[in-house]
């Protein structure tokens, strides 16, 4: 088994700050060492991938080896963020894992049509979403090979 990539960072999109704390005390409590980054819409989320704005500067906006992404969010969704996410050459080697409170069938279909790597709908404790992201962590920076960093 290959050994987890510490410089690969993770980028969370959700617009929930509650969500964004637990998402990050989780993987710190299992042990990920990849650096974090958090935007809060889908129009942050593509001015971070596209590095417009306050994420003009490379060092602003690291390139992701993995998009936690939610769904619901405001300005511009997840759907239609995943959807310019891997129409884009540039964009589209970003493994997209969709967390979101969803387990709707139409979400889990949709989100897998637009090009999502995984759905993973978000545990009720917090002891779930730490498993979660051991597993998540294991199975996306110990087990497959990702794409090189751009």
């Amino acid at each position: 088994m290959k050994t987890t990539n510490k410089l690969t960072t993770i980028l969370i999109a959700d617009d929930d700050e509650e969500d964004r704390m637990s998402i990050q005390e989780a993987l710190e409590e299992s042990k990920l060492a990849n650096d974090l980054s958090f935007v809060s819409n889908g129009e942050e989320l593509m001015d971070y991938l596209y590095r417009r704005g306050k994420y003009a500067a490379p060092g602003a906006s690291p390139r992701p080896g993995l998009i936690l992404l939610d769904l619901n969010m405001p300005k511009k969704n997840g759907r239609e963020a995943l959807q310019e996410i891997k129409v884009d050459p540039n964009l589209r080697g970003i493994p997209v894992v969709v967390l979101t409170t969803s387990k709707a069938e139409m979400d889990i279909c949709q989100s897998y049509n637009l090009g999502a790597n995984s759905f993973i709908t978000k545990p009720v404790t917090f002891e779930g979403l730490v498993e979660v992201m051991k597993t998540l962590g294991k199975y996306w920076f110990a087990v497959v090979e990702l794409p090189p960093q751009a």
